[in-house]
């Protein structure tokens, strides 16, 4: 599979149900204050737990400015590929100029988890990071579904996701407003072990590994 470069510049956004994020130029700066100062940490680990070998192709689905692709990208080396899709051109140009700005080329293109842009059984590993509250209830299944289609038998699946709010009042306000952009949240990283069965993947895992409210799903295209 060979890695270019779209242009995205002057695009509009890719059609989707999905719940956008704007403010490409900001996103990064908001998500680190979020996290108390430690994205880079948030990244780095979702980049270990989704068990990445050198020479593995890798799909970013809601990549935005490529703070997991690029360092998947550095973790799969020269003979790896990692893309990232996002439904947002703006998005996609700020995670261009990253990825330039490290020397690295990464195919980042517009495309939304519901229909991917890619032949079946493409990819070693797919990542989506804390993007699945944005889509509607409907689109989780299918988008799951999708990724299953482009993994390859044996495939990997890592979600980032947040909890979904049981504590107190002050937990619940502060997850639904702060942490979910002011959006009212009824899903969260719980309720995925279901929908990735439900979509065909075995042997679901949930780390105990965890970061603040966020944590890790993780599961298998069946090999056979």
């Amino acid at each position: 599979m060979h890695t270019h470069i779209h242009n995205h510049e002057h695009e509009s956004p890719a059609q989707t149900e999905g719940r956008f994020v704007h403010w490409a130029t900001f996103y990064d700066g908001l998500v680190n204050l979020m996290t108390l100062g430690q994205i880079r940490r948030l990244r780095q680990k979702t980049v270990d737990q989704a068990q990445l070998h050198a020479g593995d192709t890798i799909l970013d689905v809601g990549c935005g400015t490529g703070a997991v692709t690029i360092p998947a990208q550095k973790k799969v080396g020269n003979k790896g590929t990692a893309v990232g899709i996002d439904p947002d051109p703006a998005m996609i140009s700020v995670a261009r100029r990253k990825a330039r700005r490290e020397n690295l080329e990464i195919d980042f293109r517009l495309g939304v988890i519901e229909s991917l842009p890619f032949p079946n059984q493409t990819f070693d590993a797919v990542t989506s990071s804390l993007m699945m509250h944005h889509l509607p209830e409907h689109l989780r299944g299918k988008g799951l579904a999708e990724t299953f289609r482009v993994l390859k038998p044996g495939g990997r699946i890592l979600i980032v996701e947040m909890r979904r709010p049981t504590g107190s009042a002050f937990q619940r306000f502060f997850t639904s407003r702060v942490l979910h952009h002011g959006h009212v949240v009824e899903f969260g990283l719980q309720d995925l072990p279901k929908l990735l069965i439900d979509a065909g993947f075995e042997d679901v895992q949930q780390p105990d590994d965890h970061f603040l409210m966020i944590g890790f799903v993780r599961a298998i295209k069946p090999a056979a």
